[in-house]
Formats: structure tokens, C-alpha cells, sequence
């Protein structure tokens, strides 16, 4: 038989500890103080781009990770100015809080091993009309005193903000600084808003107009006005948020408005950009001039039994149709009309035209189409929709290039007159061939004519305007669609 003896409760507690501290010592141990190791980041910049004071940004990411063969601890993770700059940065989920003094300590990293930082940005105030650089550094200080940065880099720009605007009275919107609209702008009736040359509005996700009285964006050829999402950072290195279509609800005018004008304006990315409702089609709603109307997640514009008027202007790249007029009256001239909308191989019509909309009768009074362009990627981007009970559907097409099939049936071909018949296999002077870019990988576009579109010296003077949506003047021999060709 063998003998156990007892230990006492003390002695065992005494050897515990002292395993305890022996292992606490093992651990320190492992930890490297040499000052010749150095940890490796994914980058040494977290770059923001442009954003607005106040208003918080995207989160940006980085890796921290540790090649140097052996363990290593940060004596401490920090914001180089605290809370001067309005970074936020959370290390591998814990933040640089305000209690902590913007700094977490005993950061470890074993070998082979990586931390991610998070990094966020809601800027103060710079009282500046540009936007000013603003910087700190995220300081990661290893147990041997070796202190690497990280640079956070960013430029910060006061706005104005507009919240949820009623317009009762005729008012002028216009500011030295951005205008960055969040909610709706509603114009009263009997109200006029205008909005001046050279003014940017930036529209949240939530924002737009809503006109039942009158709008005017007045730009001139070196000033637009110019309506946009309020994101002015990237969705990819490659792709800036202005780049993508949906970024705010558009332009919408009621029933009850009239006489509104849109003039040297650029209105890019929203979802419907304009829509016109329904009114008395014996006053004019809306007259476009000179205008862009790009890269919407629905319609560019659409009118519902309305009198519209289209002069110099290009409507391009909607999910929906670019140009849809539903019943009513429209004047559409010395336009370019085009459909290379990249993200939805289902995308709508480069024009369509109809006396029908869900079923009701619309009837078409007149809709002419002169020296303008209505091409896209499809084989037919021009649709007409006719229902033959309401029998009111009178169109022309006069002098445009149409990318549609030859008309041979000889009672419709009369409302047609000198068109060129855009062949798709022609991959050399139609479609996207028309155009100087059309980049789909990188969603660049110029719509200004190549020198190998049909386009060029085939408009009929007759309709032609003085100068063309540039302001550049047009030649004896002006051009079909919005812009006059010229050679660099």
C-alpha cells in the first residue's frame, strides 16, 4: 500500500500562484521588444476624398499585420489630435473612445497574425466656401518604442442644408456655399422657385421636387445649373458615387404646374429624373433647352398627357425609357437622344411614344421629332404604341437618325421624312459609334459626334438652332443632335 500525505490548503494555494506568475512571465516573454521588428500595413493613407462638414462618411477599412517572425504588442493604439479632427477608428472592434482618450493600450498582434482598423469621418465646421484638407494620424506605438503612422487624409466642405423646403412665395435659391438638400422640395402653387446660374444642389437619398407652381433653373452655357446626389465619394477606386444612377428622386411637376423652364442645366443620377403629370395640354408645362439629363434608375423624362418642349439637349443612359411621352403634345429638336444604360441589359426605349399608359387613353395630339438622334445598344430603341380605339396618334420624325427597322409600309413611312435608318450592323459610324466615348467598364461617357457619324452636316438648317447645347455656334451645315461636331 502507498502513503499519500495530505498537503495543507496554503502550501497548494502558494504553488498555484507561483505557476500563475511563472506563466504570466512566459507570456511577457513572448512578446518582442527588439526595435528592429516592425509591423506591415495594407496602406499607409486612408484617403476619404470630398465630404460634407457634419455629415458622417463611409467606413474605410485597413489591415495591420505582423510578419516579423516573432509575437509583438502595441503599448498603445491612438489618434495623433484626440478629437480635434472628428475621426473615429475602432481597432479590431474596440473604439478609440473619448473616456480612453482616443487610445487603447496592450494591443497584441501574434506572429502571422493581423488586426483590422475601421475608420470613419464626421467633420466640424471650417467656416471655408472650399473645401480644406483635413488630417490626423493613427500612431501605433510597439513595446520597443518604435512609433509607426498611418495617414488619415480627407478634405472637408461646409454646406448649407436644406431640409424638407416649402416654397409658398416666389424664392431664389442660391448660396456661396454647396446646397445639400435633404427631403422635399415643394413648390406651392401660384409659387416660383428659381434657381441660378452656377449653383450646385446635392440631393440625399431622400431628396428631390415636387412642383405644383413653377420652376425655373436658369444657367447659361459657362455656368449650368446642375442637380446630383450628395455622395461625393466612391463606390469603387474606380467608380465615384456621382458616376451611379438612383442617387436621389428627381424632378416631378403636378398637374396644377405651369411654364416651367429648365435651361443650361445638368440633371444626372437620380431615379426618375423628370416626370410631368397630367394637365391641360393647351399650356406649355415644361420647355427644356440646352439641358443634360443623364444616368437614371428610371425614366429621364416622362410625360403624361402634358405639352412639353425638348430644343439642344441630351437625354441619355435610363433604366426606363430616356425620352417617353404618353398621350399629350411634345416639340423634340436638335437632340440627342441615347440609350447605353450599363447597369440592366433590360433597359427601356431611347424614345417611345404612345396614346396609351396603363390601359387609359392618352391621345396623342402631336409629337414632332427634328434634326435629333435616337440611337442605343439595342437593334430597335424607338418604340411607338398605338391603340387604335382612341384613334388620336399623330407623329413626325423629321431629319433624324433613328435606330429602329426601315419603315416600308408606305401609310406610315409619311411620317417619316429624310431619316436615316440606323442599320445595327453598321459598327462603324452608328450607335455608340456616333459618339466620341462611350465607355461602359468605367462608365465614361462624351456624347459630343465622332467624325464618322452620319450626323454631321445632315440636319436641316431650317430647324436648326444658332448655337448648340455648348453655346458653340453651328456652321452653315449644322449637325443632327445636340452638340455640333468640331475637330480638335
Amino acid at each position: 500500500m502507498t502513503l499519500y500525505k495530505e498537503m495543507k490548503p496554503y502550501k497548494y494555494i502558494a504553488i498555484m500562484v507561483a505557476m500563475l506568475i511563472s506563466v504570466a512571465a512566459c507570456s511577457d516573454e513572448d512578446f518582442s521588444s527588439s526595435p528592429s521588428l516592425r509591423l506591415t500595413f495594407s496602406t499607409d493613407t486612408i484617403g476619404f476624398d470630398t465630404i460634407f462638414s457634419k455629415v458622417p462618411s463611409s467606413t474605410r477599412t485597413m489591415w495591420v499585420y505582423n510578419r516579423s517572425g516573432n509575437d509583438l504588442r502595441c503599448s498603445s493604439v491612438r489618434l495623433m489630435n484626440g478629437n480635434q479632427t472628428g475621426y473615429r477608428v475602432n481597432v479590431d472592434g474596440i473604439y478609440l473612445s473619448p473616456s480612453a482618450g482616443y487610445m487603447i493600450q496592450n494591443a497584441e498582434i501574434r506572429d502571422k497574425d493581423s488586426m483590422r482598423v475601421f475608420v470613419e469621418l464626421t467633420s466640424p465646421k471650417s467656416g471655408s466656401h472650399e473645401p480644406l484638407r483635413l488630417q490626423d494620424k493613427l500612431l501605433f506605438t510597439l513595446e520597443s518604442g518604435n512609433v509607426q503612422e498611418v495617414l488619415l487624409d480627407a478634405y472637408s466642405w461646409d454646406a448649407e442644408e436644406v431640409n424638407s423646403l416649402i416654397v409658398s412665395e416666389d424664392t431664389t435659391l442660391e448660396s456661396q456655399s454647396p446646397l445639400l438638400i435633404n427631403g422635399m422640395i415643394k413648390v406651392e402653387q401660384g409659387a416660383t422657385l428659381t434657381i441660378p446660374a452656377g449653383q450646385t444642389l446635392y440631393f440625399s437619398s431622400n431628396a428631390g421636387i415636387e412642383v405644383s407652381g413653377t420652376l425655373i433653373l436658369k444657367g447659361t452655357a459657362e455656368n449650368n445649373v446642375t442637380l446630383r446626389g450628395s455622395r461625393l465619394d466612391n463606390m469603387f477606386d474606380y467608380l465615384p458615387y456621382d458616376l451611379v444612377s438612383g442617387q436621389w428622386k428627381g424632378i416631378r411637376f403636378m398637374g396644377t404646374s405651369y411654364g416651367n423652364k429648365i435651361e443650361y442645366a445638368d440633371v444626372h443620377s437620380a431615379m426618375d429624373a423628370i416626370v410631368c403629370d397630367s394637365g391641360d395640354v393647351s399650356k406649355l408645362k415644361l420647355d427644356i433647352e440646352s439641358s443634360v439629363i443623364h444616368n437614371c434608375q428610371g425614366y429621364g423624362v416622362k410625360s403624361v398627357y402634358s405639352s412639353i418642349r425638348i430644343n439642344n439637349s441630351q437625354i441619355t443612359n435610363t433604366l426606363k425609357d430616356c425620352l417617353a411621352v404618353f398621350g399629350g403634345n411634345a416639340y423634340v429638336a436638335n437632340s440627342t437622344i441615347a440609350q447605353f444604360y450599363p447597369f440592366d441589359s433590360k433597359r427601356g426605349a431611347a424614345l417611345r411614344f404612345a396614346n396609351i399608359l396603363d390601359k387609359q387613353s392618352l391621345p396623342l395630339h402631336d409629337m414632332q421629332c427634328v434634326n435629333s438622334i435616337v440611337t442605343g445598344y439595342a437593334e430597335d430603341v424607338l418604340k411607338g404604341e398605338y391603340e387604335e380605339t382612341e384613334g388620336i396618334f399623330n407623329y413626325m420624325f423629321t431629319n433624324c437618325i433613328l435606330r429602329t427597322p426601315e419603315i416600308t409600309d408606305e401609310e406610315t413611312a409619311k411620317h417619316f421624312l429624310n431619316v436615316i435608318w440606323e442599320n445595327p450592323k453598321d459598327t462603324v459610324s452608328g450607335g455608340d459609334k456616333n459618339f466620341k466615348l462611350v465607355d461602359l467598364n468605367t462608365q465614361h461617357y462624351d456624347f459630343h459626334l465622332s467624325e464618322k457619324s452620319k450626323a454631321v452636316d445632315a440636319a436641316a438648317a431650317s430647324f436648326a438652332t444658332r448655337t448648340d447645347r455648348d453655346g458653340t455656334p453651328r456652321d452653315e451645315k449644322p449637325d443632327m443632335g445636340c452638340y455640333e461636331f468640331r475637330k480638335e
